[in-house]
């Protein structure tokens, strides 16, 4: 008879909606015990619930405001009062505040979301992460964002953040590499989430465009990618090209592409054609300078590795 195996907990931020959700929905398909923690008591109850009327999951809800300093001691204490073991730490909450920077959003807006795209996902990385270091096992997922690469004006406090954590999360990973604690970052493109709307962007194309993608294809992807130990994944093929793209061509050029998005979506059939077919046009350009970039520095590590020829003389040395 084989020993069941000990069973693994995952601790979820933002658990009550979008790509949380999802994911919480995937680690309990999985037999994990769950740590749920959000701002919204109720919600993160019915989400439990559900969770256990379907999966039979062992789910510990937390409600706390991960938009103050104190959040995550709060949560890491009740973690520890209540004897889990966090296995899996997905830092998945996030804001966003949308506006001119220098004259329409919200500098309180902003601060808040300071706190809890950054502060608090480094403040929960650095409770969690020493005790898998010790175990010598874990694993941590970062909601990162195609933003973490592409400047995103209109965006530009959130795509700061995002920004930050693709730095921070790559810099720990390095630092763990002779470890089997291991970090993914997650850059979806935008998806049909409550997200644009919660900013005040539900009007621009970004939100139109986000319809494409659900929250279900987004978590399925960095899920898999966590299991793999996988250092970040961009979902879809677009994402992907402007991921690469983003490291070949000049910064302005990339960052007018995404205000290009972040503009008010129009309501005239024949504008919309035109900006569609304008954005159409851009983005092709793009791929293709993006395509012609990653050629050149395949060919030139090409040139570098192969082995030179040897000279031949020339018929007036022979």
């Amino acid at each position: 008879m084989q020993t069941p195996k000990p069973t693994k907990t995952a601790l979820i931020t933002g658990a009550t909606s979008g790509i949380g959700r999802e994911l919480a929905t995937l680690f309990a398909r999985d037999g994990y015990d769950l740590i749920l923690v959000a701002r919204d008591g109720e919600a993160l109850e019915a989400t439990g619930q559900l969770l256990k009327r379907q999966f039979g999951s062992t789910t510990l809800s937390i409600a706390q405001d991960l938009a103050q300093p104190n959040a995550a001691e709060q949560v890491f204490q009740e973690t520890e009062r209540q004897g889990f073991q966090v296995d899996v730490l997905v830092n998945d909450a996030g804001i966003g505040e949308y506006g001119k920077f220098g004259t329409e959003s919200d500098l309180q807006n902003e601060l808040a979301m300071i706190q809890l795209n950054i502060g608090t996902l480094v403040h929960l990385t650095k409770l969690y992460l020493p005790q898998m270091m010790e175990r010598n096992d874990g694993k941590i997922l970062m909601l990162g964002s195609i933003a973490s690469v592409v400047p995103n004006p209109m965006l530009a406090v959130y795509g700061a953040t995002k920004a930050f954590v693709y730095s921070f999360s790559a810099a720990v990973r390095d630092e763990l590499k002779d470890t089997k604690v291991t970090i993914t970052t997650l850059m979806p493109p935008p998806t049909n989430t409550n997200f644009f709307r919660r900013a005040g962007a539900g009007q621009t194309k970004a939100q139109d465009e986000a319809h494409a993608t659900s929250p279900a294809e987004v978590a399925q992807t960095g899920y898999e990618a966590l299991l793999k130990g996988q250092a970040k994944v961009a979902p879809r093929f677009k994402t992907k090209l402007l991921e690469a793209a983003s490291h070949i061509l000049p910064d302005a050029l990339i960052t007018n592409l995404a205000s290009k998005q972040m503009l008010p979506r129009l309501e005239d059939p024949q504008q919309k054609k035109k900006q569609k077919m304008q954005t159409a046009a851009m983005g092709a350009g793009a791929a293709l300078l993006a395509a012609g970039g990653i050629w050149l520095a395949v060919r030139r590590r090409a040139g570098k590795s192969s082995p030179t020829a040897p000279r031949q003389p020339s018929e007036a040395a022979a």
